[in-house]
């Protein structure tokens, strides 16, 4: 179709209001249920302008971008009330349009009215984009916005214009992080180190992060892993002109088995949960100061909004700091709390882990490090925790931790280790355990005796640790001469690889010349028989468990027993892989070294 023609077609689709609204579910990751939906825009299907590139591309080139905009606006708005969608609607809106002297204020309330929408679940969406300028008009919009009751997002945070400035000045409710950081998360550790940066700034500011662009169930896995409550992506839903589902099975089926780790590892913030009253935005000082009385030992008190969503607290010293001053209390008393909010809050989900907590307190400044810990449940508030509460739990869990550990080597034991494994089939992430034995190994401690033996043994946690990476891997001693390894790193073999060399190079020096030119060691057995064992040698049986097909750590254990027992069948140093991963092995199937 020729330009002439486009220009047509624009004008025409503008006269006649052809535009299609699409929707594209945001999930909570937490528990599958939609949070909202994005509003995108179809031109005439089979036309030159069916997808928003040309379309939008077309009209910026005419000057008519914002007449688009609005038309779009208010279908989707129409489209949204006429299927009655769950959740927010996400409405993407140009800075350029905010900007503009045309644009007439109150025209999507007055939509919302007619259509009986409730703006609190309308997010005006910006994106990177579109340029955004300095001048402070496109500000004093975002706060029109807010102040009539929307929320604001950022949209494509990473792109273009920077996205930290622009996240510092409109101080948005919602940020989403570009695709580009989304893409590959669970293969590049920059990336994952980056959304992590922004997760614990989203949190410190009270500030819902979405990850937009999720495409595979890897990415999808290693997100949640991190943290990230809501997303979304075509693994998640592709836009459609009538969404169909308010839940997401695969999302679900993962909240479910989390739900069922957590009552039989139920140690997460919610462990340190008092259930505490809440006060609405719109109570006042005095409201907040009777409390105060009431309840001596508190020293903040969590505000919600009107969907139980906590925006803040009101810290006891601040209020009494100001009834205290003169006239403090007759000129501030009748006043909203919000007069008083502290939003340097953390404010996590009961079943992220105190670890994680721990990790999120510790990343705080100092002058910002506070007591209170508000902890919610699928957004909703449900009580309150406590800084020394966090600390005494966290010591507590060392010197238990410290109790099953290994003396030897000093790392994890069997109950760590079934917890790890446990926590992996529940993400239904990929991952591998390696399982290590020595072979030959009880002649050998009988024969030089059990100082050499336990030197073996550290020998060989030595290099597990030297050569495994701290890239999403988990080291455990099972116990004796055995060790496992759960790997979340792709590069599992080559570094299998290179502990089998380095064993079969550092394990002569505990034989003497003559020993290894013999190759091994004649003893005698218990029935005065002489038998000959050869110079130690690693076996690694490597597995990947389905966590579709293996429902707990101890299904995950005899499959690994099994590999290893394929693994010493071999003999020498030796690396066996599970048959059905062998295909996946990025050089060689099974690697045997023979020294």
């Amino acid at each position: 179709m020729s330009p002439l023609d486009n220009s047509t077609l624009l004008e025409k689709i503008l006269v006649n209001g052809l535009i299609t609204p699409y929707f594209q579910p945001i999930y909570d990751l937490k528990n599958g249920k939609v949070y909202g939906h994005e509003a995108l825009s179809r031109g005439p299907k089979n036309s030159a302008l069916f997808t928003p590139d040309p379309l939008f591309a077309l009209a910026q080139q005419e000057g008519k971008l914002h007449k688009l905009e609005l038309l779009c606006r208010e279908k989707a708005l129409s489209k949204f009330a006429k299927l009655s969608l769950e959740g927010r609607l996400f409405l993407n809106v140009s800075a350029s349009l905010l900007a503009s002297p045309d644009h007439q204020s109150g025209m999507t309330l007055a939509i919302l009215n007619e259509l009986g929408l409730d703006q609190k679940d309308i997010v005006i969406e910006l994106s990177e984009q579109h340029p955004y300028d300095h001048n402070g008009l496109p500000r004093s919009s975002v706060d029109h916005y807010r102040e009539m009751g929307f929320q604001v997002a950022i949209d494509d945070l990473g792109v273009g214009y920077s996205g930290l400035q622009l996240w510092s000045e409109l101080q948005p409710d919602i940020v989403k992080i570009d695709k580009h950081f989304i893409k590959n998360v669970d293969k590049d550790e920059i990336k994952r180190e980056f959304v992590r940066s922004i997760l614990t700034i989203a949190q410190r500011l009270n500030c819902l992060l979405i990850a937009e662009g999720i495409e595979t169930q890897q990415e999808l896995d290693q997100l949640i892993e991190i943290g990230v409550t809501f997303g979304q992506g075509y693994f998640l839903g592709r836009p459609t002109e009538t969404p169909a589902f308010s839940t997401h099975p695969y999302l679900v089926k993962h909240a479910q088995r989390r739900s069922q780790f957590q009552e039989d590892h139920a140690e997460t913030v919610q462990t340190l949960c008092r259930p505490t009253a809440s006060l609405q935005e719109d109570s006042l000082l005095e409201d907040a100061s009777q409390y105060f009385k009431k309840q001596p030992d508190l020293m903040a008190i969590p505000i919600v909004n009107s969907h139980h969503e906590p925006v803040g607290v009101v810290r006891r010293n601040q209020l009494h700091e100001l009834f205290s001053t003169p006239y403090g209390r007759a000129l501030y008393e009748h006043k909203p709390v919000t007069n008083l909010l502290s939003y340097d809050v953390l404010i996590v989900e009961s079943h992220v882990s105190l670890s994680s907590v721990s990790t999120l307190m510790t990343n705080q400044e100092a002058d910002t490090l506070n007591n209170e810990i508000i902890v919610v449940r699928d957004g909703k508030f449900i009580g309150i925790g406590h800084l020394r509460d966090l600390l005494k739990r966290i010591t507590e869990l060392k010197i238990q931790n410290a109790t099953y550990s290994n003396p030897l080597t000093l790392l994890p034991g069997n109950v760590p280790i079934h917890r790890e494994v446990s926590r992996r089939l529940l993400t239904d992430e990929i991952f591998y355990v390696a399982y290590f034995d020595l072979n030959d190994f009880k002649p050998f401690n009988d024969f030089f005796g059990y100082s050499k033996g336990d030197a073996v043994i550290q020998l060989v946690g030595h290099l597990i640790k030297e050569f495994v990476s701290t890239n999403d891997n988990f080291i455990g001693h099972i116990g004796g001469d055995d060790f496992v390894v759960i790997f979340g790193d792709v590069n599992w073999q080559q570094q299998c690889e290179k502990i089998l060399v380095e064993f079969a190079r550092q394990v002569r020096e505990f034989y003497s010349d003559e020993t290894l030119q013999e190759g091994g060691v004649w003893t005698k057995n218990r029935q005065g028989q002489t038998l000959f064992h050869p110079i130690l040698s690693l076996a690694i049986g490597v597995i990947q468990p389905d966590p579709q097909q293996c429902n707990n750590h101890h299904q995950v254990a005899e499959l690994a027993a099994q590999a290893k027992k394929s693994a010493k069948q071999q003999g020498g140093n030796y690396l066996y892989l599970q048959p059905h991963i062998i295909d996946d092995a990025p050089e060689s199937t099974i690697l045997s070294i023979v020294i």
